[in-house]
């Protein structure tokens, strides 16, 4: 069993002990061994298991232990086959629908005997539900709009595509007048490949006509909350979006609840305890006695740092103790530790970039010319622009035959040699590693290129032995630079071919290839999850936007966020290397 698969099957197992109504903990625990399991390389796990060590890992303990180790080596867990048998199999399709939790599930499962959304829908339309004590008409009538619209709201987003809404929304929210500050949160600014929803955090004095505001808006399709400071709609893609407004001194606090995640912030709030705070989206207040950080606040219990210096996230965090921690480390890994011991590294920002690579013109099925790409890449100030167009193999992309890709690397040239942009140019190719693991092109025709991007475009279906195999044989080519996009995944559409990225990045490390980060954002190959560890090895990445036309290359902040989250530096990623030493590691 793969460690997508441990992982999967523990997090489903917080869930089913969630609809029981099981200890909050224990929930948690099973959570957070899921995420832990997914961070770590798939040879790394095999090993600390096969030497029974993996309780040296934070956050996996004895029993998380034992069970990973028998899913493992059994492929199965009968603990979690028994705990499945003892829930309704309808029950966890239930947490679909909106407002919608374990509790209530449970509740209506319980009281009303309903297993699964059409005994749900009937319970409903019959009026049994709104008769139940903790729910009434109004959560009938939404459960029953949820019903009906889950298939749409109930998807997720790319990142991109959330972040596109929310920077317009911030940008109006800034400018209403009653505004001091606006900011998104949750997993958009966390820098999750995918979104559920979008949470807004504002400072206001006056928050009645900001919530108006928001909940006005032309794009909604359906105001599902309005309060005095909370107001949460639904647009027509199906995408939710939650405004808070609080007052100015409880912004931060607040913006770093929101922010999460759940694990980060429960161990911020333990760090806080341990030092005599209590810490809330409230404030961060003296602990003791039996009042909520809300009460106190409310009550006029000064907040710890509330002078000017704690007007930032800065603040807050050394306020325990800590260096600041960007959003996108916040996930509960260690970000924590490493910032107590102030290690956290620098991560790579969208201006250290200097050009990219992968990109394609229409010789194969860009949109582009090569001439206008090179204008794009200038306009940027990018001082080197990389061609790839698709291989002969890749039909359905137009792919180039040795003749017309040779007459495309003289054009190369002779664009460089005429001066006509700043943006130097450097020819390549995006090779299709063949089923057997061989190159598109023989040596000759590679040889004339200054870089090969090699990608896996068919037979996606081999066994996981025979991809890895074919992949490592195609890395081991002296001709290769780049391997692009390791999994061939879409998100949202389309799982990745079955393969051994540990074995995938040994290759590549040994035989100095440059690994994509592939920045499209239904890409965002190789996954965020396997960055740290590798290029903590020596495995070099290069952010490519993978651009079939000129509004292609903003994706680069798509994959700027994805190395951030992967704990990527600057000197971790090849293209923000200037001209002159790119062209010395090409040569």
């Amino acid at each position: 069993m793969t460690k997508q698969e441990i992982a999967e099957i523990l997090g489903d197992i917080g869930i089913l002990l969630e609809l029981k109504g099981e200890n909050p903990f224990k929930v948690r625990a099973y959570q957070a061994g899921a995420r832990v399991v997914e961070s770590l390389e798939e040879a790394e796990l095999r090993r600390l298991i096969a030497a029974e060590e993996l309780e040296s890992v934070k956050g996996i303990g004895g029993a998380l232990a034992q069970k990973i180790t028998e899913l493992a080596t059994t492929g199965r867990l009968a603990f979690f086959e028994d705990l499945k048998a003892s829930i309704a199999p309808g029950l966890v399709e239930m947490l679909q629908i909106p407002g919608l939790g374990p509790k209530k599930i449970k509740a209506l499962h319980e009281k009303l005997g309903i297993g699964d959304i059409a005994g749900l829908a009937q319970a409903c339309a019959e009026g049994r539900v709104a008769a139940l004590d903790g729910f009434g008409e109004k959560t009938q009538e939404k459960i029953l709009a949820g019903i009906k619209n889950r298939e749409a709201y109930g998807r997720r987003h790319l990142w991109w595509d959330a972040w596109e809404v929310s920077e317009s929304i911030l940008g109006s929210l800034r400018a209403l007048p009653q505004v001091r500050r606006a900011e998104a949160a949750g997993s958009l600014r966390r820098g999750l490949e995918t979104v559920g929803d979008l949470d807004f955090i504002v400072a206001a004095d006056d928050s009645g006509p900001v919530i108006d505001w928001f909940t006005s808006l032309p794009e909604i399709k359906e105001v599902t909350a309005k309060g005095e400071t909370k107001g949460s709609v639904r647009f027509e893609s199906g995408l939710q979006a939650d405004l808070r407004v609080v007052p100015a001194k409880q912004f931060v606090f607040a913006l770093h609840h929101f922010t999460g995640s759940k694990d980060h912030n429960v161990q911020m709030r333990q760090r806080a305890l341990a030092r005599g705070l209590s810490l809330s989206e409230w404030g961060l207040v003296a602990s003791g006695g039996e009042e909520s950080v809300k009460e106190k606040v409310a009550g006029g219990q000064p907040m710890a740092g509330q002078g000017e210096e704690a007007r930032t996230e800065a603040a807050l965090f050394g306020l325990l103790g800590l260096c600041y921690i960007p959003p996108e480390l916040r996930e509960g890994l260690g970000e924590i530790e490493a910032a107590e011991r102030g290690e956290l590294p620098r991560l790579i920002e969208l201006a250290d970039l200097r050009g990219a690579f992968h990109n394609h013109t229409t010789a194969s099925d860009g949109h582009n010319t090569l001439a206008e790409m090179t204008a794009a890449a200038e306009k940027l100030g990018w001082e080197y622009l990389g061609i790839a167009d698709h291989s002969k193999s890749s039909v359905q992309a137009k792919g180039l035959g040795e003749e017309r890709l040779l007459a495309q690397v003289r054009e190369i040239k002779a664009l460089n040699a005429s001066k006509r942009f700043r943006t130097h140019v450097f020819s390549g190719a995006e090779c299709d590693i063949l089923a057997d693991g061989r190159l598109d092109y023989d040596d000759a025709v590679l040889a004339q290129l200054d870089c090969v991007v090699a990608s896996v475009h068919n037979a996606m279906t081999q066994d996981e032995t025979v991809m890895t195999a074919r992949i490592i044989r195609a890395l081991e080519n002296p001709r290769t630079t780049i391997l692009g996009h390791l999994t061939g995944r879409l998100l949202l559409r389309r799982e990745g071919y079955r393969v051994n990225v540990g074995k995938v990045i040994d290759a590549a490390i040994a035989n100095e290839v440059i690994v994509e980060l592939n920045a499209n954002p239904q890409r965002l190959d190789m996954d965020r999850r396997y960055w740290r560890k590798a290029a903590e090895r020596g495995l070099l990445c290069a952010i490519n936007p993978d651009a079939h036309r000129t509004e292609g290359f903003a994706f680069l902040l798509a994959g700027v966020t994805a190395a951030r989250k992967g704990w990527l530096t600057r000197e971790q990623v090849f293209n923000t290397r200037p001209l002159a030493a790119v062209k010395t590691y090409f040569s």
